[in-house]
């Protein structure tokens, strides 16, 4: 692709790395194939393509954002399954993190939208928030007609009820069995994860600490960033990056990590790309590097670190039929896909993959309340498309896809770690106790 930035423009970073990326791409449509918005709409400009277009266009003339190309780059899911598909190598999540991000500063979106996303951003990034919103939802339901269709349906999206922890807080988890841990690692507890479904780190802690692996969650490490990162909010993104970086590499030079462990893919995404974020800061590069290339999915670091002990029991004598959905940010994010697979097949049960298991699930971080129309035919596609498998259960890597999906079947879902600490002398998860 042709571009045309100036001299001057392209003495700016984040211009210059798109500017590359631009002329990448060659027209050739192949991403606009496997783009779920597109495939819904039909739009060209709602493909990455178009989209593409739309970005360069602002940049290039260095104009605010239209409302036009607002709605078409908001309706973006970030799925990056243009970037598995694409030949010509575009790093099409790069350009619309540039395009979110000058539309943030170039745009004035209506009053109820810029409510709505300043209140998600403040919400969903901090725990603490979250369970005092958890609350008052659970008040407002009786009333729930009385509010716009918008705000409804975020509320019906609300858990009924937060699972109680089995796990005390503690900064350190010490081995069980060593004199000296195999390992030291960090785990990344999360911001809504620890609050809905606090069995995930609770089952990731177990299984690391059975094996002989230390697991550190540092003080002060709440949210990754990337719900921030995403709305377009750069400032607010870069003062948590900044945070967990000087933290991470901190425990990383006073006490060693071999690792830091990410079990949500939406997160291990954009905690792989601190160092990309950072490239051009002279402080920060070196350790924003650096944890990027110790951040590993759960997946990734069981597959090349561990030898996991399977342990058989009576009630696992049962071969279940699993279906595995390749959460978006796991399988074109982070370009894993078969490891998971292959470890729960070591459990002895039948994994299947789902049809067009490529699409998104329409969860995308804050996209199903924010394009919730959307997200919905989204979730029914892929419904349809798990239960053509007829699994007794389904498992994926990511939070945000474990609560979308649960929200439109009744076959029970989880998170792949918890099959894994199973099957390696932990609890039967929950959510399987009538299977």
């Amino acid at each position: 692709m042709e571009t045309n930035f100036s001299k001057e423009q392209l003495k700016d970073k984040n211009n210059k790395s798109s500017e590359k990326i631009f002329r990448k791409c060659v027209h050739c449509g192949f991403c606009n194939a496997t783009c779920p918005t597109y495939q819904l709409l039909g739009d060209e400009l709602d493909g990455p393509r178009g989209r593409i277009y739309l970005i360069k266009d602002m940049l290039e003339n260095n104009k605010p954002a239209s409302e036009k190309i607002v709605k078409h780059i908001d309706r973006c899911l970030s799925c990056y399954s243009c970037m598995t598909t694409c030949p010509s190598g575009v790093n099409y999540m790069h350009l619309i993190d540039h395009g979110r991000n000058h539309i943030e500063k170039t745009y004035q979106r209506p009053f109820r939208d810029r409510f709505v996303r300043n209140f998600l951003s403040k919400v969903l990034s901090k725990s603490t928030n979250f369970r005092i919103i958890g609350i008052l939802t659970r008040l407002a339901k009786p009333f729930i007609f009385f509010f716009p269709k918008n705000i409804r349906e975020m509320i019906n999206l609300m858990p009924k009820k937060f699972p109680k922890k089995t796990l005390p807080n503690m900064n350190i988890y010490p081995a069980k069995n060593k004199k000296k841990p195999v390992a030291r690692v960090a785990l990344l507890t999360g911001c809504v994860q620890k609050v809905i479904a606090p069995q995930i780190n609770e089952a990731t802690i177990r299984l690391l600490n059975r094996h002989g692996i230390e697991v550190v969650v540092s003080k002060g490490i709440n949210c990754c960033g990337s719900l921030n990162h995403h709305l377009g909010k750069n400032d607010l993104a870069n003062e948590i990056f900044r945070k967990n970086i000087l933290i991470w590499y901190n425990e990383y030079l006073k006490n060693g990590l071999d690792a830091i462990i990410s079990n949500t893919s939406g997160c291990g995404t954009t905690l792989k790309d601190y160092g990309f974020i950072f490239r051009s800061d002279e402080n920060l590069k070196k350790k924003a590097k650096k944890i990027s290339e110790l951040t590993q999915d759960i997946s990734e670091y069981l597959d090349e670190n561990i030898k996991l002990n399977f342990i058989k029991k009576k009630e696992n004598d049962k071969e279940y039929k699993i279906a595995y959905h390749s959460a978006c940010s796991m399988q074109h994010g982070q370009k894993i896909h078969d490891i998971p697979i292959n470890l729960i097949k070591k459990t002895g049960n039948q994994v299947f993959d789902i049809p067009d298991g490529h699409l998104c699930c329409g969860s995308a971080g804050t996209y199903n309340l924010l394009q919730n129309d959307i997200a919905k035919k989204l979730l029914k596609n892929k419904i349809s498309n798990i239960e053509k498998t007829k699994p007794q259960f389904i498992t994926t890597g990511n939070i945000g896809c474990i609560t979308q999906i649960a929200n439109g079947t009744k076959i029970p879902i989880l998170h792949t770690v918890e099959i894994i600490d199973w099957y390696t002398g932990g609890p039967k998860p929950e959510v399987l106790r009538n299977l």
